[in-house]
């Protein structure tokens, strides 16, 4: 069943399609990562705490018409037989009546796909926000986006001026693929995108420059892959032990938690309030989302190092 704040309409798919997708970072099941409970000297998600020093941050529009295959980003070369739709998400700096703010526009391809990377989620917008607020901070940063799928957040921090890197599975070459033309669509073609997979040393993870930055959307999906994620996350901390993993979630379930894993991996998370950022509301970026869902904002990092 496609998420209710996409339209609905047929897509035809590959041959040998399955019919039970996984999600762009897991399964197609809906637990959900619950933080809760403070760990001895470290603060647990769902921990109200302040906004971290240094870490200082409006809705998709109205679903256009879906263009015609030839008019697609994705076109015959990226997803043959699938009908993308570019998506416009604007942000702006608010002001009082009458004053103009900083303004910013991303567009990103997306495909009603089994594969649900090709697509936006709420969190997405939530985390692009959160960039948007803090964008004078990331000007020539380094920043990673795992679980990219089509970009929002690292197109955003691109196009403040942060040095991005796209990833997502090695295993889901469509998400890899919508990467690539959500860079072409903004004008930066150049950017690296990498293949990969949670939990794998790779040749491409051991390429990575160190990072500043780590953004993950939704990517606390599957409890199953939770190790898996802060494994690598763990990986990347060791290049740079001050690099912080800035991540959002969409509330599902309240029986899943990070405590125990963040403690095995000597990390700790200061939850961010939405309201910090602008991020309390229905509609970011001249968009519907995150609409009603409930999304949290983590700034997760080594537990040594203040946030």
């Amino acid at each position: 069943m496609s998420p209710s704040w996409l339209p609905a309409f047929s897509v035809p798919l590959p041959p040998g399609s399955c019919d039970s997708p996984p999600h762009p970072h897991a399964s197609s099941a809906f637990p959900l990562l619950r933080p809760g409970g403070t760990a001895e000297g470290r603060v647990a998600p769902g921990a109200r705490e302040a906004v971290p020093d240094g870490l200082a941050a409006p809705r998709p529009p109205p679903t256009p018409a879906c263009p015609r295959p030839a008019d697609s980003p994705l076109g015959a070369r990226g997803l043959p037989g699938h009908v993308a739709r570019a998506q416009r998400f604007r942000f702006s700096e608010e002001r009082g009546p009458g004053a103009h703010g900083a303004e910013l526009e991303v567009r990103v391809p997306q495909v009603l796909h089994l594969q649900y990377g090709m697509y936006v989620w709420p969190c997405a917008v939530v985390l692009a926000q959160y960039l948007w607020f803090h964008r004078r901070s990331l000007l020539g940063k380094a920043v990673l986006e795992i679980g990219a799928g089509v970009s929002l957040p690292g197109i955003l921090a691109a196009k403040c001026g942060a040095k991005v890197i796209l990833s997502d599975s090695l295993e889901l070459p469509y998400c890899l693929e919508i990467c690539r033309q959500s860079c072409q669509m903004n004008n930066l073609p150049c950017m690296q995108v990498v293949g990969l997979t949670w939990g794998h040393i790779s040749q491409d993870l051991l390429a990575l420059p160190p990072q500043d930055i780590i953004l993950a959307s939704d990517v606390f999906f599957e409890p199953e892959d939770f190790e898996d994620i802060l494994t690598t996350v763990y990986f990347l901390m060791q290049k740079n032990p001050k690099v912080q993993l800035w991540s959002t979630y969409q509330v599902r379930s309240a029986d899943w938690s990070l405590e125990a894993l963040l403690y095995k991996w000597d990390m700790k998370c200061v939850h961010i309030p939405l309201e910090a950022f602008d991020a309390d509301k229905e509609d970011i970026a001249e968009s519907a989302l995150p609409g009603r869902h409930t999304v949290e904002m983590l700034v997760i990092s080594f537990a040594k190092d203040s946030l």
